[in-house]
């Protein structure tokens, strides 16, 4: 009996290592499944050395611009999460991301945990997020949703594929927990020593001091440019793998200007 119950804390450990890898609390979802059929996104690999940086829980009157200036500087495009309720409190900064061509995704509206939760508190928290998106960025886009905490089950799928939003996760590798303030050394280290193309690198702009993503991003945007990286919106970067092919209306960006588009060689951008 005592072997018996071992195995099953030792299996039940494996299961929880698993489901929190890199940060994201996807309990019951298993990502074979739903990356195989495009509805939930930890990665688009590809052969361009095409990256994301993704940025949660601003906009920040203090931290979003500083970042913003750096995207600037190194002529590099970035996917902001944001949460509602900050949209409402800087307007004039959510403006300033659309304007230099960034892309801005959903984090609910008021940071609340999507998972295990009933479909009002999804229809309250990401709707009423995605009423104030499209009130800034218009089509043609993707309608990009990152759970809080990457937390995720089936239920939160669903509901997310019935609504037409694509859950956006991050790259297991690519989650330094700049949030906890581990140093800056420690944040330029885990990017650069585990970064491969199509990666989703997870940072953030907002939710507390971030003086040390700011000085990493110094160093981490430079120096992957330097190794031949560019830095995409996932808008574009979603492009490199055909699955996600349905998400686009290339007759809506045909006629619409300032249409980004992606790489045309062979196995990169779909067509």
């Amino acid at each position: 009996m005592n072997v018996f119950r071992h195995l099953i804390f030792s299996a039940a450990a494996v299961a929880l290592s698993f489901c929190t890898l890199g940060g994201a609390a996807v309990a019951g979802v298993s990502r074979p499944k739903y990356e195989a059929r495009g509805s939930v996104v930890w990665e688009v690999p590809n052969n361009q050395k095409v990256v994301a940086l993704t940025f949660d829980d601003g906009p920040n009157p203090v931290y979003t611009p500083q970042v913003l200036d750096l995207l600037r500087e190194y002529h590099a495009k970035a996917t902001f999460f944001l949460i509602g309720k900050r949209m409402e409190a800087y307007p004039d900064l959510v403006q300033r991301e659309v304007r230099e061509g960034h892309e801005l995704g959903n984090h609910t509206f008021s940071h609340v945990t999507l998972s295990g939760k009933p479909r009002s508190i999804f229809s309250n928290e990401v709707y009423k997020t995605q009423t104030l998106i499209n009130q800034y960025q218009k089509p043609p886009r993707i309608k990009l949703l990152r759970p809080p905490g990457g937390r995720v089950n089936p239920d939160t799928v669903d509901f997310s594929e019935k609504s037409h939003f694509e859950v956006i996760l991050w790259s297991w590798q690519q989650d330094p927990k700049d949030w906890s303030n581990p140093g800056v050394a420690h944040i330029v280290r885990h990017v650069l020593k585990n970064i491969k193309t199509g990666h989703i690198i997870l940072l953030h702009d907002s939710g507390g001091n971030r003086k040390q993503t700011i000085a990493a991003l110094k160093i981490i945007i430079p120096a992957l440019e330097k190794q031949g990286y560019r830095f995409e919106t996932l808008y574009d970067l979603l492009k490199y793998d055909k699955k996600y092919k349905n998400l686009y209306n290339p007759g809506l960006e045909k006629i619409l200007p300032g249409t980004s588009k992606a790489g045309g060689k062979t196995g990169s951008a779909v067509p």
